[in-house]
């Protein structure tokens, strides 16, 4: 049983400082040499190993967020519209300052997970970024600005949610 400990043990210092061979051990016996090199191969395989697994599981991850959020962002677009209609009456304005409240909320959890808003009006055409659907003749702003946002494009750090759908001068 303490034959086992100490294997245990020696598996957990492993990864933690390099094992130097003494001169003692590795001029008399080439096979020791041979051993150490083979461990150190395999250390720095595993090393290579935990970096590639972690930065796949940090690929995965965003690529599964992105995907759960964009499936959320049509139920975004309602909420604004139904924040937009019109109506006067005591009713109306309750029922929109509810759907205010939950879209605020809604807003907070796609800003804590990391999705931000791409921005649109008064910046330039970027097709990474922005689906031109319309195309307006207005001196007054540049070639290629954006002048209207008719759907809001979302990202998640430097992946694409959404594209923005945007309106551009020409």
């Amino acid at each position: 049983m303490e034959e086992t400990n100490n294997n245990v043990n020696e598996a957990e210092n492993i990864g933690e400082a390099p094992i130097q061979p003494t001169e003692a051990n590795t001029e008399s016996n080439p096979e020791a040499e041979e051993y150490y090199a083979q461990l150190q191969r395999v250390m720095a395989d595993f090393d290579n190993y935990r970096k590639r697994t972690a930065k796949d599981k940090e690929s995965l991850y965003s690529l599964i967020s992105s995907e759960i959020i964009g499936e959320f962002l049509p139920v975004m677009d309602n909420l604004e519209k139904s924040i937009n209609t019109k109506g006067d009456d005591e009713v109306s304005k309750a029922w929109r300052d509810g759907i205010n409240m939950i879209h605020r909320q809604f807003n907070d959890v796609l800003i804590k997970l990391g999705a931000e808003e791409i921005k649109t009006v008064g910046e330039k055409f970027d097709p990474a970024l922005h689906d031109a659907v319309m195309h307006v003749d207005d001196d007054s702003v540049g070639e290629g600005i954006i002048v209207e946002e008719l759907r809001k494009g979302y990202r998640l750090k430097d992946r694409i949610i959404r594209h923005s759908m945007v309106k551009v001068a020409n």
